[in-house]
């Protein structure tokens, strides 16, 4: 499945700043199906400007696109009497389920740290973990170790020099996104940064949501588990005697 969001210039806001972000969504919606395989998110925008074109640094565009965060406890493994067991546990407060930021050079000359640690940008400043057990020396290798698993799947994206800025005044780039997608708001920002320096920031959000039998099902297991439960030995039992039925059929 390809879908394409395309952020269009709609308006033309007033502001203060030299230089903004000037974009809207022609389509906000991302709706998960029994076939749904993933989606290419098309991202385009423009600068509007109220002075000339400054010379003193070039221009430089940070898009992130963000899943629901949910805390997640990551445990450790060691070898003890021969067996592997559990030995250590930190508690991540926040941990995106998606999340991708795309920049147009390298993310060291695009961003400063400063910069990072305000807004919150690189995939490290996107993860909070606080009050590790005091037994835990290093647990920064914990959140290291949420970034490499969600990097492998796919969640979590760092795509430098992907965003193409045409004349210092039009964007665009493309996120992949996987099929496991969670539900939620995912929150779209995009930065236009000089020397480093965040000149103007513009945010929205795509709302990705189960739909059809998915949906159903999705909500009668959260507002009637009962039902849920009982619908589901239903369905096992009707295939387990269909299966019985049609192997007793095969051998007559």
């Amino acid at each position: 499945m390809r879908l394409v969001l395309w952020l269009a210039v709609l308006m033309t806001p007033v502001s203060l700043a030299a230089e903004e972000v000037v974009l809207g969504l022609s389509k906000d919606k991302v709706a998960i199906t029994t076939s749904f395989d993933g989606s290419e998110i098309l991202i385009f925008g423009a600068v509007k400007r109220e002075e000339p074109i400054p010379t003193d640094a070039p221009l430089q565009v940070v898009i992130t696109v963000a899943g629901p965060s949910h805390p997640i406890t990551v445990r450790r493994k060691s070898k003890q009497f021969g067996i592997w067991v559990n030995t250590d546990a930190v508690e991540v407060d926040r941990a995106p389920s998606f999340y991708a930021v795309a920049t147009t050079g390298p993310f060291s000359e695009v961003l400063s740290n400063v910069e990072d640690l305000r807004h919150g940008i690189s995939i490290n400043r996107a993860i909070r973990a606080v009050g590790a057990p005091a037994t835990i020396s290093d647990s920064a290798s914990f959140t290291d170790a949420v970034i490499r698993i969600r990097s492998k799947a796919g969640l979590y994206q760092q795509l430098e020099g992907q965003v193409a800025l045409d004349q210092q005044t039009l964007f665009r780039t493309a996120l992949k996104m996987p099929a496991d997608l969670t539900e939620g708001d995912y929150d779209t920002r995009i930065f236009l940064t000089r020397n480093g320096n965040v000149v103007s920031e513009y945010s929205t959000r795509i709302d990705v949501r189960k739909v059809g039998l998915e949906r159903w099902l999705f909500s009668l297991s959260r507002e009637q588990p009962l039902v849920y439960g009982l619908l589901s030995l239903a369905i096992a039992i009707a295939a387990g005697w269909g299966a019985s039925t049609a192997f007793r059929l095969l051998r007559s």
